[in-house]
């Protein structure tokens, strides 16, 4: 049986960011172990109001600790140019409608595209709430007639009520944030993973072959060996 990393992402997210840029990096070895990766989009903004929870900016406590987190990630997942923006954070309805229709119309280039929703925001500072930003990033990727019918169908009832759907299942299974994941391993067993730093507990439910971090050894022990 195949396993497959179902991940729910948000634009709006920057450790979806991480999680994404993680994800893609290991797709060839992964793949290698027969493990298919399907990056869904959601709207976290659901996700919150429906399992209660509330976003690390509004409590003191996570956004004082989310500045030494965020510098942390930036540097271990390879994005030193990521930075909030002035107008963070955004309803990113618009721009996970319009993945949300790209998954399905254009899947070639689906994942490139919606990477490229983060790298707007995070790293170049562009509101892509904002439908002329939104388009402008699609531009990076589809033509100017296709890009008008991405954001034609980004408006339109069957993707608002695609996007609403998945959200809502997403809470069903348990879901209070992003990045989510559904993980099935080799058995067909299906279990909830939350978070970009839960990779080894991943892994190891998969059936994978992996390294454990490992500290090296200081000088003093060095001199002994």
């Amino acid at each position: 049986m195949g396993r497959k990393i179902e991940a729910y992402l948000d634009c709006v997210s920057p450790y979806s960011y991480f999680a994404f840029l993680h994800l893609q990096r290991h797709e060839e070895v992964l793949r290698s172990h027969n493990v298919e990766i399907e990056y869904i989009p959601v709207f976290l903004g659901g996700i919150n109001v429906g399992s209660g929870n509330k976003p690390p900016w509004t409590l003191p406590a996570k956004g004082k600790y989310s500045s030494y987190d965020t510098a942390r990630a930036k540097k271990y997942f390879g994005v030193p140019n990521l930075r909030t923006p002035s107008f963070f954070p955004i309803l990113s309805l618009l721009p996970q409608r319009c993945m949300t229709h790209v998954k399905h119309a254009f899947p070639q280039i689906y994942a490139s595209s919606f990477g490229s929703l983060w790298a707007a925001m995070w790293e170049e500072g562009l509101d892509i709430s904002k439908p002329e930003l939104m388009a402008q990033t699609l531009r990076r990727h589809f033509s100017p007639i296709q890009v008008e019918q991405v954001m034609e169908a980004a408006g339109s009832k069957e993707v608002k009520d695609e996007l609403l759907a998945t959200t809502r299942r997403c809470v069903e299974e348990g879901a209070f944030g992003c990045p989510w994941f559904m993980v099935t391993n080799g058995e067909g067993k299906r279990e909830p993973f939350f978070g970009s730093d839960r990779w080894v507990f991943m892994w190891e439910f998969l059936g994978l072959e992996w390294k454990d971090v490992e500290i090296c050894p200081g000088t003093e022990l060095k001199s002994k060996i």
